[in-house]
């Protein structure tokens, strides 16, 4: 079994991602490994995720962007300026597997269903 095959993410059984806008130059240094992705890795990912709509877009003069669109109206853009194809590749396949959620920051490190009555102990604490 492979390493993306374990490690498939749907929730209830339905791809949470539906649309993948890849952004591009045609002619810029920092859209190399885009390109080259583009023609050796997309056409194998297209085929092997018939659920996802896969976009290409021509920007010019800007720098290559994926940009996920999913079910739950949020969306991810991740910058892939200066990648190689094979770190793209596990790019676009990060964002099919994620289920789309918002990053949700933490108050403290400690998290607990049961906190203590007693309180948090802190170092100014004198006995």
């Amino acid at each position: 079994m492979d390493r993306d095959e374990r490690f498939e993410m749907a929730l209830r059984g339905v791809w949470q991602l539906q649309k993948l806008i890849v952004s591009y130059c045609d002619w810029g240094g920092s859209s190399r490994g885009i390109r080259a992705f583009m023609e050796s890795h997309l056409p194998e990912f297209k085929e092997s995720n018939p659920q996802l709509e896969v976009v290409t877009e021509l920007i010019r003069g800007q720098h290559p962007h994926l940009k996920g669109f999913y079910r739950n109206k949020n969306q991810r853009v991740i910058c892939v300026k200066n990648m190689t194809p094979e770190d793209i590749l596990l790019h676009t396949t990060r964002l099919r597997n994620a289920l789309g959620r918002k990053v949700v920051k933490l108050k403290t490190r400690h998290v607990t269903k049961h906190p203590s009555v007693q309180g948090t102990w802190t170092t100014d604490l004198t006995f």
